[in-house]
């Protein structure tokens, strides 16, 4: 019996759904298009926007698939070879890898009556009842110009050794954490460092208390996100101290309305003069960066860690925005085209595993009833049409284009699991353990 189901992408999200399906009874094919399992942590992927010293920004504790726990050897912050090893072993603990159609790049995704007809780079077409799209968050790069610099401009995407910048003077455009990261690199290497922040964020130590911060202030409160918030800024203000003495902007919003940044080192590196934090971009002349408080100075490269679209490049206009999936219910579940769906393209202000974990159980349950004929199915296809649940968690989350679609991931996680115990699509065990 052939597959009616197709899985795109073997990244975290395409093996949690892989494996959920699998436990609910659902036959599938999976195609990846590189060499291997684990996505973008795979650092010797193609176009993957893995750097060397990348590790991951929440805790190993909060971070596993449900009932397949990081190990308990790795440190609380584990690096890019360690996750990816983690997620090696999840798939062949739950026997996914031989399952999975490697070297298989999907060229187009096409609605074909009620169905999918799925066309690999071979030229091959098949066709599927249903297709769940697992490609990614973080291949297609945000590139703005940077109009008169005539020095060094690229991505971050580029980026993977700190050797890159010796001897170079180094401008780091961006206020994420992957930017904050990577001006820590050049402050080792390169002959001066500098990083732009078009404004000001929240800056979270990785350990509070000897403890992982989010286990800390996450998953160890039970507090409403208003109350933990208004019990966190003060206690920020005294464990990081007044961030526009050491020349970054004070925060223009409040602590979860948008993405804080979790280092510990960029500070020390500013404190110590190894990096010189400035505001935006004002304007460029040759080698020359002005910026917008009046100070400019002299660069060889700007380096932009500047984000990413959320880009499905073989099916963009049935998912609308590139800069993130609109229509989507429950980030999963396209409003316009039944048949369709997506885990992995959701941004949150906690560890994404889980978050994966419980978006993939319910899709696979909802399949699962397709298949059965089960009334249920079209139940829950009148509600992807009619609900629009606040997921907010009580935080009025920042209006930037990186922003749209955010979710609070308590809010979020809460009502998946009031959703999978409504329908019954809760997960489904499936043996999986390590080597």
């Amino acid at each position: 019996m052939s597959a009616s189901i197709c899985i795109i992408g073997a990244g975290p999200a395409g093996l949690a759904v892989a494996r959920a399906l699998r436990g609910h009874g659902v036959k599938y094919d999976h195609f990846e298009r590189h060499s291997g399992v684990g996505g973008l942590w795979d650092i010797d992927s193609p176009g993957s926007p893995m750097y060397e010293s990348a590790h991951f920004i929440s805790s190993r504790t909060v971070s596993g698939f449900t009932g397949f726990d990081m190990p308990e050897d790795f440190p609380d912050y584990p690096d890019h070879r360690r996750v990816l090893a983690y997620l090696q072993d999840f798939a062949d603990a739950h026997h996914l890898t031989d399952n999975i159609q490697f070297h298989t790049e999907i060229t187009s995704l096409e609605e074909d009556g009620e169905q999918w007809r799925v066309t690999t780079a071979d030229g091959v077409g098949r066709t599927y009842e249903a297709v769940v799209v697992c490609t990614g968050s973080q291949w297609t790069p945000l590139e703005p110009r940077v109009e008169g610099f005539t020095g060094e401009v690229r991505h971050s995407v580029t980026y993977r050794d700190p050797d890159e910048f010796r001897g170079k003077r180094v401008l780091v455009v961006g206020g994420g954490n992957s930017a904050c990261d990577i001006a820590c690199d050049a402050a080792r290497s390169a002959e001066s460092t500098t990083i732009s922040m078009r404004r000001g964020y929240w800056f979270i130590p990785k350990h509070v208390f000897g403890l992982p911060s989010d286990i800390v202030g996450g998953k160890g409160s039970f507090l409403p996100k208003r109350v933990e918030r208004a019990v966190l800024q003060p206690l920020l203000r005294l464990l990081v101290g007044d961030l526009t003495r050491v020349g970054l902007q004070k925060p223009d919003h409040k602590l979860f309305d948008t993405h804080p940044v979790l280092n510990d080192q960029l500070l020390h590196h500013i404190r110590h003069g190894d990096v010189q934090p400035r505001p935006g971009i004002a304007e460029a002349v040759g080698s020359r960066v002005a910026f917008t408080d009046g100070t400019s100075g002299e660069f060889d490269l700007i380096l932009l860690a500047t984000g990413f679209r959320h880009a499905v490049p073989f099916a963009q206009d049935l998912f609308g925005d590139p800069q993130h999936p609109d229509e989507l219910y429950l980030s999963s579940f396209s409003r316009k085209h039944p048949g369709l769906f997506s885990v992995g393209f959701i941004e949150t202000n906690s560890g994404a595993y889980p978050l994966f974990d419980r978006q993939a159980h319910l899709v696979a349950g909802y399949l699962a009833a397709v298949a059965a004929g089960d009334s249920r199915a079209e139940t829950f296809r009148d509600r992807i049409r009619t609900d629009h649940p606040d997921l907010t968690g009580g935080l009025e989350f920042d209006t930037s284009p990186r922003h749209k679609g955010y979710v609070d991931s308590d809010a979020f996680m809460a009502y998946l699991k009031q959703i999978g115990k409504e329908f019954g699509w809760t997960p489904q065990a499936t043996v999986g353990s390590r080597r």
